[in-house]
């Protein structure tokens, strides 16, 4: 995504490639288990492909194509009042095309008491320092964090495409909290409850408000859908699913290589 909305700052990353592979390799360097879990694509929005995706689902990202449309709801979404758990991590994104990296944060962030991170790694001290944060403050924290600036530009680089930073695609996470479905995406205020959710349906759940995003623009192709998931006696190694889609209707097929 070019520029963070409302953002007073002028740090920019390249985008990060809607890859699993990529994302694995990051979330794992960053500190994350390999046994612990890792991303799949969702090959189609249809229940007998989202029940493809092993479970059980942690978090869910939705790289989507930002247009007039998408900018006026989220303008619109910016003045609604919100009911908000408490227990939702969220942070805002002042970095340009960084709403990869905020996708990840978001998705691990939202599950940390059901994940082990490796102690003393960069996600297990980011998570920890920035608990007592608000949104903007986590934002601030992540600018002068040289660590992950060099791990993202590092995975941005290992995709298959050229990285490039004139994009129009943005990367949003949806995860389950406090038995809601909740969207989290850094360029606007604060979480959207999407209504009730539970870990079991995540995936289902989002897959819905999703199926709904892509109908309001049912002439691209580049929409992306990844799934975070645990890994339940899966040996270290072991990938699932890796190959990046774009979507024609609600199944995707293989077509082109998203970026955000």
């Amino acid at each position: 995504m070019a520029t963070p909305a409302g953002s007073s700052s002028a740090k920019r990353w390249l985008p990060l490639e809607a890859n699993p592979d990529v994302m694995n390799q990051f979330l794992w360097g960053l500190g994350l288990p390999e046994n612990e879990a890792e991303c799949c694509d969702v090959y189609g929005l249809e229940d007998e492909l989202l029940a493809m995706v092993p479970q059980p689902v942690l978090a869910v990202l939705f790289l989507f194509p930002i247009t007039s449309q998408t900018e006026e709801e989220r303008l619109g979404q910016d003045n609604e009042k919100r009911d908000v758990s408490s227990k939702v991590y969220f942070m805002k994104q002042t970095v340009g095309n960084a709403c990869g990296t905020i996708g990840l944060l978001h998705g691990v962030g939202n599950v940390t008491s059901e994940i082990k991170l490796q102690e003393g790694s960069y996600l297990d001290r980011f998570f920890k320092s920035t608990a007592s944060m608000d949104p903007l403050e986590r934002a601030a924290f992540l600018e002068k964090e040289r660590e992950m600036e060099v791990a993202h530009s590092v995975a941005a680089t290992a995709g298959e495409t050229e990285a490039s930073d004139n994009v129009n695609t943005h990367f949003i996470c949806f995860s389950c909290v406090d038995g809601k479905l909740y969207e989290l995406d850094g360029r606007k205020s604060g979480p959207i409850s999407h209504g009730a959710s539970s870990p079991s349906s995540l995936l289902q759940d989002a897959a819905k408000v999703i199926k709904g995003m892509i109908q309001k623009n049912p002439e691209s192709l580049n929409f992306n859908v990844i799934a975070l998931h645990k890994k339940m006696g899966v040996a270290a190694g072991t990938t699932v699913g890796t190959a990046a889609f774009a979507t024609v209707g609600t199944s995707f097929t293989a077509v082109s290589v998203g970026i955000s």
